[in-house]
């Protein structure tokens, strides 16, 4: 692999096993102190809204400045982020401190993954768009292999802020390492010129294009779906594993590791062989479904993970198979812009669901929030089929390339 390329994975990782290592310890800290289910899923709300309500406005940015610029600073800003809680921390105590720094790196890391979006097709123009995206998650998988197994281990040693501290140092690495692959690449991005306003015409824009494409409509209804069910998986993970079966956060850190594993070897497949379209949208959507109900009736731990493996694994396929028919769709002067709107919109049911988990987890049980919302996954996608069976047919397999 050329260096340039190895240089922005490398970055790639290393930002994500920092944001995934602050994603793991957050509800976990907060269910140890609290001992709730219900203030695990409140936790997981208010950390989870705040990145997905910023995409669309960091998807206009991207389109307007200079993806690599907006890069740089949503690394830097989340490393000042994790010191600034820390000192905070230090003065006032409280675990509140450490929510509010997730919600606000949520916010920068969708600022990262929005510039990376549009960044990526002029890096890896040898690659058809959905291998990149195969080889990026890779990357980004690798990350979550390694997230969970750190952050158990440096929370066996230290108290949580000074894992804090650790993962500070992980972002400015990751923008070191950014740097490095700007001086080393040659990669020129294509400008387009835009409207001043960041808010109401890109907004009109990206709606005119979601309203108009029958493909988008299609696959945002499926990730709302497919959301869901990662939502309600991810608030109610660490109290089903640790609470409900009795596990330690040791296995629990496994379990989590196990499902990144999952993921890589499924990328691995999607990155060298070639599957249709639509086979890859049906199969990976009707396993996560599978999955959500295996956890849900589920009375033993191991048939659990197994659930789980498939939630998170085919997650993953459905993320490849989604983003690659809206690259294939979306004008590039637009993409950012409407990337940013159609992902908020994807996934503003993952904290709705850790919301219906805060809420409904005492009075009927967590086993059946996620049955209910199984269900509700179920029943979105059967309405899929019957509204969009006559709308225009996808490319034919996703190894294709879309230029």
């Amino acid at each position: 692999m050329r260096k340039d390329y190895l240089a922005f994975f490398t970055s790639m990782f290393l930002s994500r096993l920092a944001d995934q290592i602050l994603l793991f310890i957050v509800p976990l800290i907060v269910f140890q102190t609290t001992n709730s289910v219900s203030w695990a899923g409140l936790a997981f709300f208010v950390e989870s809204l705040p990145r997905y309500l910023s995409f669309p406005i960091c998807g206009a940015l991207c389109d307007k400045f200079s993806p690599i610029r907006i890069l740089h600073i949503s690394q830097v800003y989340r490393a000042v982020a994790c010191v600034a809680a820390v000192v905070l921390y230090t003065i006032f105590g409280g675990i509140y401190w450490i929510v509010a720094l997730s919600a606000l790196c949520g916010v920068l890391t969708t600022q990262g993954i929005m510039a990376r979006e549009v960044v990526m097709p002029y890096i890896f123009k040898h690659y058809t768009y959905t291998k990149t995206l195969s080889y990026s998650q890779i990357a980004d998988q690798t990350g979550l292999v390694l997230g969970p197994l750190i952050a158990a281990l440096m929370l066996e040693v230290w108290a949580w802020h000074w894992v804090v501290m650790a993962i500070a140092g992980l972002f400015l690495l990751a923008d070191l390492t950014m740097l490095y692959w700007q001086r080393t690449s040659s990669v020129t991005l294509e400008t387009f010129e835009q409207h001043r306003d960041l808010w109401l015409n890109p907004l009109r824009i990206a709606f005119g294009h979601i309203r108009n494409l029958a493909e988008l409509k299609k696959v945002i209804s499926l990730a709302v779906g497919v959301n869901l069910i990662i939502g309600v998986t991810l608030a109610t993970s660490a109290a089903m594993v640790i609470g409900q079966y009795g596990a330690g956060k040791d296995y629990y850190a496994g379990v989590q590791a196990a499902g990144a594993v999952t993921t890589i070897v499924i990328l691995f497949f999607l990155a060298r062989v070639t599957l249709p379209m639509k086979l890859l949208g049906i199969l990976s959507y009707t396993l996560i479904v599978a999955g959500a109900f295996i956890t849900a009736f589920s009375p033993h731990a191991w048939g659990y993970v197994v659930g789980l493996l498939l939630v998170v694994g085919f997650d993953k396929m459905f993320n490849v198979y989604m983003r690659s028919i809206r690259q294939q769709i979306i004008p590039p002067q637009d993409f950012g812009k409407t990337v940013g709107v159609i992902t908020l919109l994807n996934n503003l049911s993952q904290p709705l669901a850790g919301l219906l988990v805060a809420v409904l987890a005492a009075p009927i049980g967590t086993q059946q929030v996620i049955l209910l919302l199984a269900f509700a996954t179920s029943l979105i996608g059967i309405a899929v089929v019957v509204v969009f069976k006559k709308a225009t047919p996808a490319p034919a397999a996703y190894g294709i390339d879309s230029e």
